[in-house]
């Protein structure tokens, strides 16, 4: 298969894992008979530095001909510390996810066996933990309008907006998800409050009839962040809007106890882009010392649901569990024990996947 590939590195940390993605993307073609041509373009505060824009015109047009992204991550602090900026990096991860239409953002919520110890919950409550969330990403209060101050500044104002085509879409791809997997969906919401949630609930319920082999849960979203951490595994596949699954995926990511390994997705209506969720870690940046294994696992997702390819997917996978058993790992996760240089993960990954 032939694969057309953007490679938005970014900033802080993301060239660093994101070239350890690549290594292993390149093992795995090798290995299966793929070729793939890569086209790598700036975001973030990079792009905002060259251009003054953290999503170029050139970045888009790079994404929209691509068959899939792989996204490192954005994030500086000389912005996180001026509140007065008028640009940012992360007004540029919105416009990406507007622009490419990608309205579904999936994040993967499991353990790995020779990392339980490592959670902050007992390992009884969390081993076995396999759930997906599916956060709305291009509507709700990140997107809604009015949004401001008044004239004294002494108020501010932002507009929480969802439509039932918006709801409908990322609620149809949950029952699709559930259906693939153990057929429970939970819709997480707090209608009992919010108008906007009202709304969800009752597209969400619309829609099950034509889904009778999917439960439907409703579960407010209070409760939803206590479960998490009670009985993670009561879960399978949820639904939920935009600033709600923004602060339960960050809840779930600490489960498997690293963020530095947790994959996502974000799903639009062509384009599909793969990214790791641990952010810029600026302060790590250039020291070769960044945990590679969420951007690797991102590029596993992307065989997956870019390019519907099992074995490779699978490929990637299994060797990211044998580098946690063999401790081939960098010091995030060595617990004083010999620790590998991120560029040293990747190419033992990509040695592994050429063994195979």
């Amino acid at each position: 298969m032939e694969m057309n590939i953007a490679l938005l590195p970014g900033d802080g940390i993301g060239p660093e894992v994101i070239a350890q993605a690549v290594k292993v993307v390149d093992a795995v073609a090798k290995k299966f008979g793929h070729k793939i041509t890569y086209n790598e373009a700036i975001t973030g505060a990079a792009a905002i530095d060259a251009v003054g824009n953290p999503y170029p015109d050139s970045t888009h047009e790079a994404c929209v001909a691509a068959d899939a992204v792989l996204f490192g991550a954005i994030g500086h602090p000389k912005f996180d510390n001026d509140p007065s900026a008028k640009v940012r990096p992360e007004q540029g991860l919105l416009e990406m996810r507007k622009k490419l239409g990608l309205f579904s953002n999936v994040r993967p919520t499991f353990t790995f066996p020779s990392l339980l110890h490592k959670s902050p919950l007992k390992k009884e409550r969390i081993e076995g933990t396999d759930l997906v969330f599916l956060r709305e990403l291009t509507g709700g209060i990140y997107f809604g309008e009015p949004r401001g101050r008044n004239e004294q500044g002494t108020k501010a104002f932002d507009s929480c907006v969802y439509s039932v085509e918006e709801i409908e879409r990322l609620a149809r791809m949950g029952f699709e998800f559930a259906r693939k997997r153990r057929k429970l969906l939970t819709c997480v919401d707090k209608a009992n409050v919010l108008a906007t949630s009202r709304l969800w609930r009752e597209t969400v319920q619309r829609l099950a009839p034509e889904y009778p082999d999917v439960k439907v849960e409703y579960e407010f979203v209070d409760a939803v962040a206590m479960r998490l951490v009670q009985w993670p595994k009561a879960y399978d596949v949820l639904i939920t809007e935009n600033l709600f699954g923004d602060i339960l995926t960050d809840e779930a990511s600490v489960i498997s106890g690293s963020m530095g390994l947790m994959p996502s997705a974000s799903i639009g209506l062509k384009t599909k882009l793969f990214e790791p969720i641990h952010g810029s870690y600026p302060q790590a940046a250039g020291k070769d010392i960044a945990n590679p294994l969420a951007a690797v696992l991102s590029a596993s997702m992307m065989f997956e649901y870019a390019f519907d390819l099992m074995d490779e997917a699978k490929a990637i996978s299994d060797v990211v569990n044998l580098s946690l058993e063999k401790g081939v790992v960098t010091e995030d996760l060595s617990e004083g024990e010999k620790s590998y240089k991120t560029s040293e993960v990747g190419d033992w990954l990509a040695e592994q996947i050429e063994k195979m």
